[in-house]
């Protein structure tokens, strides 16, 4: 059995050897990829994190969003209760730094969004399966949102992140799509 922490330090490691150009290149080159999609065109609601580096840089996909009309949900952490919120991102001005250097949006001017009113949620990750399967980053997050949540789900991933086999757990729910630079990924016939 694959141990989730070795794997966890040898994508961090690989990414850590992505130089700047090579970032940019491929972050863009996924989101030409993710904007082709049938599932992001028809998306009214998107909900993605706001990316930091070594992550596939999530902010030119928000801007997308909105120049498209969308609305662009990101997530607010709590960790006294293990739980995620999504509130509604109208400007990047509403985000503030938290933890980590991460940020997230202010509770106080942004409003909540129903995991119900996403079309799509595209779901973070450090190393990915190509049947779909996810490694996060350790928090289990993701996972307690995602249950019960019956709309399309995808991951942005540099190629560097797809492992042949991953360790995974009964609460692990795997991804629909995976998005690199490279290719789209087809996880779940059933979601075509």
């Amino acid at each position: 059995m694959v141990n989730k922490q070795i794997v966890r330090r040898q994508i961090k490691e690989k990414l850590s050897m992505l130089n700047k150009l090579s970032y940019e290149q491929h972050s863009f080159q996924i989101a030409r990829q993710l904007f082709s999609l049938k599932e992001w065109k028809e998306a009214r609601t998107v909900a993605v994190t706001v990316s930091n580096v070594p992550e596939v840089d999530t902010w030119q996909i928000i801007r997308q969003g909105w120049l498209e009309g969308k609305e662009m949900a990101v997530p607010k952490c709590l960790p006294a209760e293990k739980k995620l919120t999504f509130q509604l991102l109208s400007s990047f001005a509403e985000l503030e730094k938290v933890y980590f250097g991460l940020y997230e949006p202010r509770i106080e001017s942004t409003p909540p969004v129903d995991r119900s009113q996403m079309d799509l949620i595209l779901v973070p990750g450090l190393a990915f399966s190509r049947s779909g399967g996810r490694l996060g980053f350790g928090g289990g997050y993701y996972d307690r949102f995602l249950t019960g949540y019956s709309g399309r789900t995808a991951a942005l991933a540099f190629s560097e992140q797809l492992i042949a086999e991953l360790p995974t757990e009964p609460h692990d729910l795997p991804v629909q799509r995976i998005i690199t630079e490279q290719e789209v990924i087809v996880c779940d016939s059933a979601s075509t």
